[in-house]
């Protein structure tokens, strides 16, 4: 299965919009927050609803987001989000709750309780690709604004059950 993560699009619905064209067949489209009405405009591009779906691992496309630190606070919209595919459970959340700008060990605890073996946040706009076991960390850096390198960034992961997820890192030219 196909999973597409971005993060840290800030507005930018024309980065939303790249990373979709470059990447049209995935199965699941996670959006690690800044800014959350990006993350619809995903989900419309692709032709589904916002986190509908979240629970539904037979869903044939799912697009789930959350908030960030640029968010209005909303009590609809939870700041984590635990999403299963392909055997996998994956944490989702922006980061800035867990101090991701410092370290990822809050982080990866946060996953650990959640019974994940992935973690994927945002906020730090910095490209982070942490193989672990039990967690993998990781982090899309920004489509955006980045902040590791001239070009802005997304992930591809293939998840295959009971094998490590094979993540790719896509930078994409600026205009």
């Amino acid at each position: 299965m196909k999973l597409v993560i971005l993060s840290d699009t800030h507005g930018n619905t024309s980065a939303v919009e790249r990373v979709y064209a470059e990447q049209p067949d995935a199965a699941l489209y996670l959006h690690a927050g800044d800014v959350l009405s990006d993350a619809r405009y995903l989900a419309m591009l692709v032709g589904v609803t916002l986190n509908d779906g979240e629970d539904d691992e037979q869903a044939a496309r799912r697009v789930i987001g959350v908030p960030g630190n640029s968010d209005w606070p909303d009590a609809n919209q939870p700041l984590a989000r635990v999403i299963a595919a392909e055997g996998h459970r994956i944490l989702l959340t922006h980061g800035h709750s867990c101090g991701v700008r410092y370290e990822t060990e809050l982080l990866a605890r946060a996953a650990a309780d959640a019974d994940c073996d992935i973690a994927v946040y945002g906020h730090t706009h910095i490209v982070e690709i942490t193989p672990g076991t039990p967690i993998t960390v990781l982090c899309p850096g920004s489509a955006a604004r980045p902040r590791d390198a001239y070009e802005p960034s997304y992930l591809t992961v293939e998840l295959t059950p009971g094998q490590a997820p094979d993540v790719k890192l896509h930078r994409m030219k600026q205009f």
